[in-house]
C-alpha cells in the first residue's frame, strides 16, 4: 500500500510564498512521475506541476514562472514552491505520483493521490 503525506498549506496574503511538501510511503520500487494538482471550489482539478524521473518538468499554463517543482528520489519526496501567490491560487492542492509498488501478488504500476492540503490566499 502506498500512502502520500502532504504538508505546507495554509493561509497567506497575496504576494507571499508557500512551500508544499509531499512524502510517499510504502513498498515503492520506483516512482516515475511526481506532481501537484489543485482544485478550487466549483472547478475541475488541474495540473500545477509535474516532474518525471530524469528531471523533465511540466507546468500548468497559469504558472508563468511563479511555481517550481523539485523531487528527491532518495527520500521519495516532491516539493512545490509557490511564489507571488494570488487569490485565484486558492484551492486544495493534491500530491500525485505514478509509481511501481510491491503488492501481494507482485509489483504493480499505479497512480496514487494524497488527501490534499488547503492553500488560501487573501487579498
Amino acid at each position: 500500500q502506498v500512502r502520500l503525506v502532504e504538508s505546507g498549506g495554509g493561509l497567506v496574503q497575496a504576494g507571499r510564498s508557500l512551500r508544499l511538501f509531499c512524502e510517499a510511503f510504502g513498498s515503492i520500487i520506483n516512482i516515475n512521475s511526481m506532481g501537484w494538482y489543485r482544485q478550487a471550489p466549483g472547478k475541475e482539478r488541474e495540473l500545477v506541476a509535474s516532474i518525471i524521473s530524469g528531471g523533465h518538468t511540466k507546468y500548468g499554463d497559469f504558472v508563468r514562472g511563479r511555481i517550481a517543482i523539485s523531487r528527491d528520489d532518495a527520500k521519495n519526496t516532491v516539493e512545490l514552491q509557490l511564489d507571488r501567490l494570488r487569490p485565484e491560487d486558492t484551492a486544495v492542492y493534491y500530491c500525485n505520483i505514478e509509481a511501481t509498488a510491491l503488492q501481494a501478488t507482485g509489483s504493480l504500476r499505479s497512480e496514487y493521490w494524497g488527501q490534499g492540503t488547503q492553500v488560501t490566499v487573501s487579498s
